[in-house]
């Protein structure tokens, strides 16, 4: 079984360095959570970068939800994605759904030909919003660099969608289900051993790297006892 990847939220440098020390093993990185997390600046991931040696995946969403807007505003998130690109980013977090609940394949292949086809890349919690999962998967098949799923297997978290998530990494085999499983939203150190005896290796936190709120900084300490969990 694979050493499990052990992922963090950061807004800021003090975040990276926070997450860095306590053992995470990749930053995602973002602005404005109280929007669930929108695309930083490139001062900040200028100097997250300059902070940390860990990999780091970039939010590309420029607004709440999981509509990538009209063409001019996906135009503008292009733009950013292309300067984000220019200034040294090579990981990215991005997704959006149509009206009717499908893969946005239109947005996500103009942010993925922006960024290039070297860049790794996340599909988000869209997933979770999906008005099928198994069809988004199948759609998103032969997406360049896309190698991660962010999912809590429901939109309401990990407690209502364990066995979704169970269902997938038994599926790890098939066209579709080949990116990694990286579980968020909602989850917590009770979830862990169940999830790593299905074989699942990826783990997203964010308030729970923050025990004293999102108003605080990320605390080594608690990420280190993650570590330690996932690890154990």
């Amino acid at each position: 079984m694979s050493r499990p990847i052990l992922e963090v939220i950061a807004l800021d440098p003090e975040d990276a360095v926070a997450a860095q020390a306590g053992g995470a093993d990749r930053l995602e990185l973002v602005s404005d959570m109280a929007a669930d997390g929108l695309t930083p600046s490139l001062e900040t991931f200028a100097a997250v970068r300059a902070a940390v040696g860990i990999p780091l995946r970039v939010m590309l969403r420029a607004a709440d939800g999981f509509a990538a807007g009209g063409a001019a505003a996906l135009e503008a998130l292009c733009e950013r994605a292309r300067a984000l690109r220019a200034e040294g980013a090579e990981e990215f977090v991005l997704g959006f759904l149509t009206d009717d609940g499908r893969a946005d394949l239109a947005a996500v292949a103009a942010l993925t030909e922006a960024v290039g086809p070297t860049a790794r890349w996340t599909f988000h919690r869209a997933i979770d919003r999906a008005a099928d999962r198994d069809a988004l998967r199948k759609q998103l098949a032969d997406q360049p660099g896309l190698d991660t799923y962010l999912t809590a297997g429901s939109a309401s978290g990990v407690d209502d969608g364990i066995a979704t998530l169970l269902a997938e990494a038994a599926r790890a085999d098939e066209p579709g289900y080949e990116p990694r499983i990286l579980v968020g939203g909602g989850l917590g150190l009770k979830h862990v051993p169940v999830l790593r005896a299905a074989g699942i290796s990826g783990f997203h936190i964010g308030g729970a790297a923050r025990p004293a709120g999102w108003d605080a900084p990320v605390d080594a300490a608690a990420v280190r006892a993650w570590r330690e969990a996932l690890d154990g």
